[in-house]
């Protein structure tokens, strides 16, 4: 395979990626809540049942062919379960609202539990050996003197990624809450559903993305700070 080619593989798996998770947990449940589950077609029960089919075949897909566990396909799956009894057992719609401040919250709860040991996020998402090369750049912090300054700096940041886990808790709740009104196994509730699905990236990703990505920066900096070297020079070719 030719150089162009290797190079446009490589980008179009993580478009492709990309639009496939995007079509699978939002636009196909969002169309078959809001267009597909009045009583003239699905119904609100079997429209809830189709519309989580994908995002909990997503999710089965992701796992198998990841070849490993990952946490937040893990935390998917079991979210997309939740929706699914809370809405065929016919529970309080305030219930949703809990559910989904509950993942992001316990994600916030274990990336502080984690804060000084090898499983922090920043480490497991930054400081993968598999990406970087973890070993010059921790000896290169140890020779310029500088390990507590580094350490400080990875607490910082997971606090900050933290932060933007409690974030999405608070937005999810308020959002749930705010659109999520009408009694299960209705119309409106599956409708409902289908906007407060739809309205999850613009409302509550975007301002999430933005807390992460100061992390991400923060971190950039003080690592050039720590050892004389961009966060580039440590990648592997």
């Amino acid at each position: 395979m030719t150089e162009q080619g290797k190079t446009a593989e490589k980008h179009s798996k993580p478009n492709h990626n990309f639009l496939t998770n995007l079509a699978f947990n939002i636009v196909i449940p969002t169309l078959i809540l809001t267009k597909a589950s009045g009583d003239d077609m699905l119904g609100p029960t079997l429209g809830v049942i189709c519309a989580l089919i994908f995002p909990l075949a997503f999710g089965v897909w992701d796992l198998r062919g990841s070849g490993k566990v990952n946490v937040f396909s893990i935390l998917g799956v079991v979210s997309v379960l939740l929706t699914g009894g809370i809405s065929l057992l016919k529970l309080p719609p305030e219930y949703i609202a809990i559910k989904e401040a509950l993942i992001p919250g316990l994600i916030g709860i274990g990336v502080l539990l984690t804060l000084n040991t090898k499983y922090s996020l920043i480490r497991l998402i930054i400081l993968n050996e598999e990406i970087l090369d973890v070993a010059r750049l921790k000896q290169l912090v140890a020779e310029r003197g500088q390990q507590e300054m580094f350490d400080r700096s990875l607490n910082v940041a997971n606090k900050i990624v933290a932060a933007s886990f409690f974030l999405s808790s608070a937005l999810n709740y308020g959002l749930a809450r705010y659109i999520v009104t009408s009694p299960a196994g209705t119309p409106e509730y599956n409708e409902q559903l289908g906007t407060m699905t739809a309205l999850s990236y613009p409302v509550i990703v975007l301002p999430s993305m933005v807390l992460l990505g100061a992390a991400i920066w923060y971190l950039f900096k003080h690592i050039k700070a720590a050892t004389g070297q961009g966060l580039e020079d440590f990648m592997y070719q």
